[in-house]
């Protein structure tokens, strides 16, 4: 399955600048692996002077927001895997800015949240590997939004296209 199959149904508008970030170049599993590599490799190549950098006042540092990518995959996650199971119940939102203050990202080495982030994405891929086509396309309820299984998927690697995009223009000029 790729991005383009998905119908405006699947996922709320704001996911759309997300989605349209991956190509149609490979399936969803394909892209899970290689984007987490692409990521990894990209980040590696930072100087270290900029992991605890902000770019303005109030702004997160890459280590915060690595530990954001890692946090809202494990949120997106579980609700998929909440939905691909025919779980009825909506689920709530949650508050990226409070998840932020009490993650302790920049307490971390970046070695430590790359490898975290590395096991959260192999647990993703091994999830979504075992859902059946029926099953990713269940439609769930979050954040008061409809959202399908495989959209879910999508938006997890559209989310990290969107952040390392934001690392290339605002914290490595």
């Amino acid at each position: 399955m790729k991005p383009t199959q998905l119908q405006r149904n699947e996922y709320a508008p704001y996911y759309a600048t997300f989605i349209s970030t991956i190509t149609d170049e490979y399936t969803l599993i394909e892209e899970l692996e290689i984007s987490l590599h692409r990521l990894i490799k990209f980040v590696q190549d930072i100087p270290m002077d900029k992991f605890d950098y902000r770019y303005a006042e109030g702004k997160w540092t890459i280590k915060d927001i690595i530990q954001h990518l890692i946090d809202c995959e494990r949120v997106f996650s579980y609700r998929a895997l909440r939905f691909a199971r025919n779980d009825k119940t909506e689920l709530p939102g949650f508050e990226e800015d409070d998840y932020a203050i009490d993650a302790n990202a920049n307490k971390r080495s970046i070695m430590e949240l790359l490898t975290e982030l590395s096991a959260v994405r192999h647990s993703t891929i091994y999830l979504f590997k075992t859902f059946t086509e029926e099953q990713l396309m269940r439609i769930g309820i979050a954040s008061n939004n409809s959202m399908s299984v495989r959209a879910l998927g999508f938006v997890i690697i559209g989310h990290q296209n969107h952040h390392q995009r934001i690392f290339e223009e605002r914290y490595l000029l």
